[in-house]
């Protein structure tokens, strides 16, 4: 499985990002998710969202978190992109793509990516109050 990994202060080129997709023909799904800073963290509004990461280690459990995604789907690639500093609100933070033969696969891969990298990886965020 091909994977790519951007940790970076830069905003998300959504379009950039699909301009250099490559995939083989027998693929059939690709999944993007786009997490984008909303107004409010709870009950509380808000102007932007700080995210810090360890980066080194963020690297390595998403390494992790590759391998273990690619024992359980038949995944062709995975690109992330989780923007680090301050991301105001209505911009993205995260951007997700996965490829694979099929969309349930595709499907399936994205969530478990995402749910396990909020649980495993040391990024934080800190809402910055309106």
């Amino acid at each position: 499985m091909k994977t790519e990994l951007t940790i970076s202060t830069e905003p998300i080129d959504e379009a950039a990002l699909a301009k250099r997709r490559a995939m083989d023909d027998g693929m059939g799904a690709v999944v993007c998710f786009l997490g984008v800073v909303r107004e409010s963290e709870g009950d509380d509004a808000i102007i932007a969202i700080d995210y810090e990461a360890h980066e080194e280690m963020a690297r390595r459990q998403f390494e992790l978190l590759f391998d273990e995604l690619s024992q359980s789907w038949p995944v062709e690639s995975v690109r992330l992109v989780h923007r680090i500093g301050i991301v105001p609100v209505n911009e993205p933070s995260l951007w997700v793509e996965v490829v694979a033969p099929h969309r349930a696969e595709a499907f399936d891969a994205c969530q478990f990516l995402i749910d396990e990298m909020k649980q495993k990886v040391p990024i934080w965020k800190k809402p910055l109050p309106a």
